[in-house]
């Protein structure tokens, strides 16, 4: 009985998604038409798509893994929906979900609404003469011995209705779902990019152990030497002493401020004070070219999401002023679901070579890490686009 009510349930909710997707499908022909259309319609498309892909895992007990979300600037969305399979599937699910879901779930409402009606119209006829489900007008007991017959029939029918509910998530499951060779490619980048991070955390550390060794400990050192001067000098010249303990306490200054710049390098304290929208307007205010920021109200992340996104704002703004000969740049943050997505965008010459020391390399590394993702686009003559998207975890 519980199978049954399931099945009446996916039935019934797919009757409500087919006609989202009749609406979907005159969305498509009409950004077929209208082409510029068809970045802005997709994402759209893709949430209905994902909607189902949830009822089918409800019902059938299998997670179908969803695609990437279509976000970022427009010309990126365009480049994703025009080469990427998925949004092939979601076009041909939109198109074969219309026509059998709004069959199914046609059946399946139908069929359980007739039965509801036969026992109403057999036993009121006397009161509230009225037609039953097949047109046929109860007005004596004989036509309301017929609902009986007709109820039996539509019994078995409905029993039947499990197998129909399995038979469109067989097809469905089979059509979202990805391939194989896609599910394999995936495994294959779970794989580099647990190699990936756990390069960038060797050499996170080996970075935070050198600028520790070469940079705080050197200053530390001189300290300690200056303070054993000053302690012979307060011995036989007491006069002069003052100085050296001066320019003693000038370098552990010094050895002080190094080892907050290292702090700040693991963690940097204005994620703590100020949040991530706060500290990307810090970082805006202080980039030499005109920056402008754009962003929704994120509230607090992991801290290792805010780290990612604000070292990846930091080097491409670094970037943008050294390299890109921009006027203005905009940064952009949004959170989509349980995705943060970030965009970094110049008007500067573009022709951004990864290889060339830009910094990419290590934002992609601490992207990885955290199973996010990272796109470069800078043809010549620009802009230059910088897009990560980062789980919230959420």
């Amino acid at each position: 009985m519980k199978r049954f009510w399931a099945a009446l349930a996916y039935l019934a909710t797919g009757l409500l998604t087919a006609i989202a997707a009749w609406l979907a499908i005159g969305v498509l022909l009409l950004s077929v038409v209208v082409l510029p259309l068809l970045p802005i319609t997709a994402p759209w498309i893709r949430r209905i798509v994902d909607f189902d892909r949830l009822r089918l895992a409800r019902f059938s007990g299998v997670e179908i893994p969803p695609p990437l979300p279509l976000d970022g600037p427009w010309l990126h969305r365009a480049q994703r929906v025009l080469a990427d399979p998925d949004s092939r599937r979601d076009g041909l699910w939109v198109v074969l979900h219309a026509l059998f879901g709004t069959l199914f779930g046609s059946i399946a409402i139908g069929v359980f609404g007739a039965l509801v009606q036969q026992p109403v119209a057999a036993t009121l006829w006397w009161a509230v003469p009225m037609e039953n489900s097949f047109g046929l007008r109860v007005d004596s007991w004989a036509k309301a011995a017929l609902s009986v017959p007709i109820a039996i029939g539509l019994a078995l029918v409905l029993t039947q209705l499990p197998r129909l509910a399995e038979l469109d998530a067989k097809w469905a499951r089979k059509l979202l779902a990805p391939p194989k060779a896609s599910l394999e490619k995936r495994l294959a980048e779970v794989v580099a990019t647990r190699a990936a991070a756990l390069q960038a955390h060797g050499a996170e550390l080996r970075r935070i152990e050198r600028n520790l060794h070469d940079g705080t400990q050197n200053k530390l050192v001189g300290v300690v030497m200056m303070l054993g001067i000053a302690e012979r000098t307060l011995k036989q010249n007491p006069d002069n002493a003052l100085q050296a303990l001066l320019r003693a306490q000038d370098a552990a200054g010094d050895a002080l401020e190094e080892l907050r710049n290292v702090v700040r390098s693991i963690h940097p304290p204005v994620l703590d004070d100020l949040g991530l929208d706060g500290a990307i307007q810090a970082l805006a205010a202080r980039c030499p070219v005109p920056c402008v920021l754009q962003a929704d109200h994120l509230g607090r992340l992991p801290a290792a999401v805010e780290a990612a996104a604000y070292f990846a704002v930091a080097e491409a703004l670094t970037n943008v002023a050294k390299h890109s000969g921009a006027r203005h740049a905009w940064v952009s943050l949004g959170i989509n679901e349980d995705q943060l997505t970030v965009v970094v965008h110049d008007d500067g010459k573009g022709g951004a070579d990864e290889k060339q020391g830009t910094g990419l390399e290590g934002i992609r590394g601490r992207v990885a890490a955290l199973d996010g993702n990272a796109e470069l686009s800078s043809p010549e003559g620009g802009p230059t686009v910088l897009t990560v998207v980062l789980p919230t975890g959420r």
